[in-house]
């Protein structure tokens, strides 16, 4: 592998890997009434609504800065795009640990406000990555690479809370500010890397003729590609489903078992380690052997099924089970889905599909964080509920808009399911 793909592995791994250490890392912050962030006396619905915030903000800030940066690297270059986005991760870095040196709730927003608006990086690097890319196959294996570095960084990121965060493993010396000053560290040599490394994929820049006015455009672009259309409904019923269920699996877990930082740390790992599994040894194989469309209904269901097992489970150790067949079918749908949605344009527009993916990817994921952190309080298993109301959506989409010629033409082998 050369460093160059490395290094746009690695932007996508440091995009997930920021999730998956803020999720432990808020929810200690916020919930820990042993911390001094919040007031001591504050209520638990009061702060799972400030989680919702924190969240939502984020996926908020990350929609408008996907569609505009991403659309952005279409015409600058994918390097400038990345380089933007990684000093952007960076600051918001930064910020946060500022944030805990002072218990500021404000900064800890701001800083996720900044990560947010620019985390579009990785649309850029799938965009950067198909560029590379020589024929179907190549492209097939290139997006379950980058299915393989999600998986990394989202094992990635609990580690390194659990680590560094957790006094079981550090005792005094841990920190909640470690974990964000290795972040810090890890993206400071991504950017290096990218701006000795990586060469252009784009073959030709052209002059910047849009405005931010682009943040709202984007996605009404897509009725003038009624193939993009039909695939983008899907995609964000099943992103969505998956979100209700990973964004507050943290949350869950430390609300009904008493899972502390080191545990909850650990359920990810195992989510991550699930991830990894589907997106480099069942992709492959799954994708030779069967259509788009079928793989991506039964991946669906099988979330379905387990998500709905997972609230009625009442044991904590299954806990740990139970979230590997959601995380792997998920690596199966999610680089599939991706597939598809960089088929239905030439190369001139791979940066804007791409930022349609992700557009509607933090667009599901804010909304689900702002009202998740409401309905938590009331019941925790809500947002799961909507996750499989969502899943159920996303599959009588999958029965009804995809039987047209439009989507089965994407790959020889779909037939209608």
């Amino acid at each position: 592998m050369s460093i160059s793909r490395f290094a746009l592995l690695m932007v996508v791994f440091i995009d997930i890997m920021g999730q998956g250490l803020m999720y432990p890392l808020i929810s200690s912050i916020l919930f820990d009434t042993n911390r001094d962030f919040l007031p001591h006396s504050m209520s638990e619905a009061s702060r799972e609504v400030r989680y919702g915030i924190v969240i939502g903000l984020f996926f908020g800030a990350w929609f408008f800065g996907a569609a505009f940066i991403s659309k952005l690297s279409d015409y600058i270059g994918r390097k400038y795009g990345i380089l933007i986005c990684l000093t952007g991760t960076l600051a918001g870095y930064l910020l946060t640990i500022l944030s805990l040196m002072t218990s500021s709730f404000l900064l800890l927003v701001i800083g996720r406000l900044v990560a947010g608006f620019t985390a579009g990086n990785q649309p850029i690097a799938q965009a950067a990555i198909v560029d590379m890319a020589n024929g179907p196959e190549e492209k097939t294996r290139y997006m379950g690479q980058m299915a393989a570095a999600a998986a990394a960084g989202l094992m990635g990121g609990p580690i390194i809370v659990g680590l560094l965060g957790s006094e079981v493993v550090l005792g005094d010396f841990a920190s909640l500010e470690l974990p964000a000053y290795f972040a810090a560290v890890v993206v400071l040599i991504n950017i290096l890397l990218i701006q000795f490394y990586f060469t252009e994929t784009l073959k030709q820049r052209r002059r910047i003729d849009f405005g931010l006015s682009e943040v709202f455009l984007t996605l009404l672009r897509v009725a003038k590609h009624p193939i993009v259309a039909r695939v983008g409904c899907v995609f964000f019923f099943a992103v969505l489903g998956l979100n209700c269920f990973f964004i507050f699996l943290d949350d869950y877990v430390a609300t009904r078992f008493s899972f502390g930082t080191f545990s909850s740390s650990a359920i990810l790992v195992v989510a991550g380690g699930a991830m990894a599994f589907g997106s480099t040894v069942l992709i492959g194989p799954v994708l030779a052997r069967y259509s788009q469309i079928r793989t991506v209904t039964v991946t669906v269901a099988i979330m379905t099924v387990f998500v709905a097992l997972f609230i009625v489970n009442p044991f904590p150790a299954l806990s740990y089970l139970l979230v590997i067949p959601i995380l792997c079918a998920f690596s199966i749908t999610y680089p599939t889905l991706l597939l598809m949605f960089s088929e239905t344009v030439d190369a001139t527009e791979q940066g804007w599909v791409m930022g349609v993916a992700i557009a509607l990817f933090t667009l599901g994921s804010g909304s689900i964080s702002l009202v998740g952190g409401v309905t938590m309080a009331a019941n925790p298993n809500l947002p799961f509920l909507i996750g499989i109301g969502a899943f159920a959506v996303a599959l009588a989409l999958i029965a009804t808009v995809w039987r047209s010629g439009l989507v089965t033409k994407l790959d020889p082998k779909n037939q209608p399911a």
